[in-house]
């Protein structure tokens, strides 16, 4: 049984690769299976066929980011602090799974229908912990805008569009990426209340 586990996750960790590198599209279950140095029945026995392989993947990775954000979301905080904790936490998750996040955002379009809605449930979910923690700091009187939803859409697209561009080998280190990202989103959010003038009188 573990035997099985080991390499059902190692075929997870190539595919990863793989997809990331050349694409969903653009790699062949051939190619997987070459490089496991396995038969290609194997595989399609373990995942059904690729996209069950991909879909793998996303419960993988997306199950981790979730449980670790959900986390971050109960803990016992101020509410600006917990907020601020759960963007570093996030693009922290979200650097350990760049070729997942890679792969999802750009070849999502070849999931089928049952597997578009998996991918589509891990980023409700996602996006309700922000909509909640933002409900939070707009009962504290930290935010004032128009719908919670849309601007939890937008510091959602901030922290995946860094996925894009964030190379390891630029002049900054992920540290300070991180607390750039974190600025900018919080100036967002909050306006002219800044956390270090505010966040003593909440």
């Amino acid at each position: 049984m573990n035997d099985l586990k080991e390499t059902k996750n190692k075929t997870i960790k190539v595919a990863i690769a793989l997809f990331a590198t050349k694409g969903f599209k653009g790699t062949s279950i051939r190619e997987i299976s070459r490089a496991m140095d396995m038969s290609i029945s194997n595989i399609y026995h373990y995942f059904g066929n690729k996209e069950g392989l991909m879909l793998a993947i996303l419960e993988q990775s997306s199950k981790v980011l979730v449980e670790k954000l959900h986390q971050i979301s109960e803990l016992d905080l101020k509410p600006l602090d917990r907020f601020k904790r759960l963007i570093e936490r996030h693009v922290s998750l979200s650097e350990n799974y760049r070729k997942e996040a890679k792969i999802f955002f750009l070849d999502e379009e070849h999931l089928s229908e049952g597997g578009d809605e998996i991918n589509r449930q891990m980023q409700r979910e996602i996006l309700e912990i922000y909509i909640k923690e933002l409900s939070t700091l707009e009962e504290s009187g930290y935010v004032s805008c128009r719908s919670l939803t849309v601007l939890a859409f937008n510091i959602l697209g901030v922290i995946n569009w860094q996925l894009r561009w964030y190379r390891p080998e630029g002049t900054l280190s992920l540290e300070e990426i991180t607390e750039e990202v974190v600025s900018f989103i919080l100036h967002g959010v909050l306006g002219d209340a800044t956390p270090d003038s505010e966040s003593g009188n909440r």
